[in-house]
């Protein structure tokens, strides 16, 4: 096999979808499994849907997944430039050869033409057919073509496809594909503006860049006749097609959408996203408490299998199993619990410290001002109860502070008048003891009492945290401290009283 150059190629028109990230990691592994390049290419021919901010996005997306490309902007490489819009006067010399071979024509057809030809048919396209009716250099005299070259502001130039012809392609995913041409239009390959369309630059780019297989999402597949049909026109070998299955909704009914992580609650972008309006701000994965590597893991079993039944996966393990011939044709259903558990499993696996520091803004935020020490510590003792990273503050706000609420229907079902009495003694002992051991302390009160465990451990949690939930007391409480804690004790006292 040739050396393998593969390309990611967003286009930056707006955040970039999560099935725009899993089409970038298939692309990364497929480089790092065959030693192979992994370009990042910037697809901005379409100007007017070009959103400042879009493409700076899209790089920092990669950097937080750590699909690092090998060439692109900010990252060098001896193909650029890597955004096609400085690309333009690269695509003109293959424009004039189509036209001066009789593969492609000037259309000189006018926006409002051609849609009030849309709304008198619906069924209308610019194909073989109708193009010996339309005004383009086919149907015009050779004069009145130079006369409207100069004249109008109109002009594209449109590939022309061959009438009556089978045009077939190997898509290493779906197997043999084949288009009728009367299937296909008379797609505009460059605008009037100068600017080329996605079907002639992406063709043009990936032979000059001489990228071997092209990975991309489902959508193009129809496309690729025309590009196919190009690289002939050309007399280029065409690279290795692999069309990747959709990624639908949660109910496996249609392609998941940018609306639909409002929809059903979860996000759908890997960075947060603020639009120009309130209906297009959009909270990523980053920002919701996921770790990069677990996106990634959830995301490579969106349309691949390893053939067995592992499911966690190093980057490096998933670069030796991936393959192309493991991608599945059908759509995979996007599956947030089956998300979050994998955020869960690498939460655990994570480094407190690593923890600390991704969830220390957020510390701040709710007002806690604790060194990241500190955080860390948090993070060893929640852990394993939590799905999302900020999740960690939110369910363990009784290591930064006391509880202003208690789990009335837990004291109730657990405490009984004479227990007051030890509540009290366990407190006073340990504001007494701040740097002896909290679990010998409470056990001696407890055995010294002829007390049973399950008496007074839930109440001392209740009076510590406010709730029954939480990791193991006797490591919170030396976490939180034994002076702390015996004041929280004694302050929940009127609690208890209240019950009655």
């Amino acid at each position: 096999m040739a050396s393998v150059r593969v390309r990611f190629a967003p286009s930056p028109t707006g955040p970039l979808h999560i099935g725009g990230v899993r089409t970038a990691l298939y692309n990364y592994l497929f480089a790092r499994k065959h030693s192979g390049t992994f370009i990042l290419r910037i697809e901005d021919t379409d100007q007017g849907r070009y959103v400042p901010g879009a493409e700076q996005y899209i790089i920092e997306s990669l950097r937080w997944l750590g699909l690092l490309p090998d060439e692109g902007p900010e990252f060098d490489g001896q193909y650029g430039p890597y955004r096609q819009s400085e690309r333009k006067s690269i695509y003109r010399e293959y424009v004039d050869r189509l036209v001066a071979e009789g593969h492609a024509y000037y259309a000189f057809d006018t926006p409002d033409e051609l849609e009030t030809m849309r709304q008198n048919d619906p069924t209308f396209k610019y194909d073989a057919v109708t193009r010996k009716k339309l005004k383009n250099s086919l149907t015009l005299s050779t004069s009145e073509s130079d006369h409207l070259l100069n004249t109008s502001d109109h002009v594209a130039i449109r590939l022309r496809i061959p009438e009556n012809e089978v045009i077939s392609f190997n898509d290493e995913i779906r197997g043999h594909v084949s288009f009728n041409s009367s299937e296909l239009d008379d797609k505009v390959i460059l605008k009037g503006d100068g600017m080329p369309t996605y079907h002639l630059a992406n063709i043009v780019d990936d032979h000059l860049m001489e990228i071997t297989h092209v990975i991309r999402g489902e959508e193009w597949l129809s496309s690729t006749a025309h590009h196919v049909l190009m690289y002939r026109f050309l007399g280029w070998t065409p690279p290795s097609f692999s069309h990747l299955p959709l990624i639908l909704k949660p109910t496996g009914q249609g392609k998941l959408s940018k609306r639909d992580g409002a929809r059903f609650g979860f996000p759908v972008f890997p960075l947060s996203w603020d639009g120009d309006h309130e209906e297009d701000n959009f909270t990523g994965f980053r920002e919701d408490g996921f770790l990069p590597e677990a996106l990634l893991n959830f995301l490579s079993l969106l349309g691949w299998s390893p053939g067995n039944d592992q499911e966690m996966f190093t980057m490096d393990e998933l670069v030796e199993a991936f393959s192309l011939e493991k991608i599945v044709k059908s759509g995979a259903r996007f599956d947030i619990d089956k998300a979050l558990w994998f955020n869960q499993q690498y939460i655990i696996h994570a480094d407190n410290l690593r923890l600390a520091y991704l969830i220390q803004d957020k510390a701040i935020e709710s007002g806690y001002h604790v060194s990241v020490e500190y955080l860390a510590e948090v993070c060893g003792l929640m852990k394993e109860r939590v799905h999302k990273t900020h999740e960690i503050i939110s369910s363990a706000r009784f290591f930064f502070e006391a509880p202003h609420v208690f789990d009335v229907e837990s004291m109730k079902k657990k405490y009984r008048q004479e227990h007051r009495n030890h509540l009290e003694a366990i407190g006073n002992i340990l504001i007494k003891n701040d740097s002896g051991d909290p679990e010998t302390l409470i056990k001696d009160h407890i055995a010294a009492q002829n007390l049973k465990m399950g008496e007074i451990m839930p109440l001392l949690r209740l009076s510590v945290c406010g709730t029954m939930q939480g990791p193991d007391l006797m490591k919170s409480v030396r976490l939180i401290g034994n002076a702390e804690s015996g004041k929280r004790i004694l302050d929940s006292l009127p609690a208890y009283d209240n019950l009655s």
